[in-house]
């Protein structure tokens, strides 16, 4: 099972698309298992936004994050991360697949919505910026064996 951070930023919180978001990933056969309203300080904002440090839209990233509440959330499930980032659609908006969450949603590349970990590695280093391991919860949902082959 794999897990990835999603973050529903500043702009889907205030455009009320919390619930659009997390039905998608539900409808994916994805579980939560980590959810929590956080405002997003500058020191978490910089070490999350680190690779993109000395890029010229680093500063308006920060800015932007810490702008208001984010959505912070662990999602697990076969292939999660490859599906959550293909659920999100490409960075940009404006060239996002419809039936993504960005193409369908999503205005500009500065206001994309959500977040996603780019890989396993990245993924482990984002969900414990976030979350304690104690505010993770592991479970089995019943519909689980519908959703995921058993081997």
């Amino acid at each position: 099972m794999e897990a990835s951070l999603v973050l529903i930023k500043p702009d889907g919180i205030q455009r009320n698309l919390i619930g659009e978001i997390i039905s998608r990933l539900e409808q994916k056969g994805l579980k939560c298992i980590a959810c929590k309203l956080i405002h997003i300080n500058t020191k978490l904002a910089k070490t999350h936004y680190a690779i993109h440090k000395g890029k010229p839209f680093f500063d308006s990233l920060v800015e932007f994050i810490t702008s208001g509440p984010s959505l912070a959330m662990v999602w697990e499930g076969e292939q999660a991360i490859t599906n959550i980032r293909n659920l999100m659609g490409v960075t940009d908006p404006s060239t996002a697949e419809l039936g993504t969450i960005r193409g369908d949603l999503a205005s500009t590349i500065g206001r994309n919505l959500v977040h996603g970990s780019d890989s396993t590695e990245n993924a482990k280093k984002e969900i414990n910026l976030f979350f304690n391991k104690s505010e993770i919860i592991k479970y089995r949902p019943t519909i689980e064996p519908w959703i995921i082959e058993s081997e």
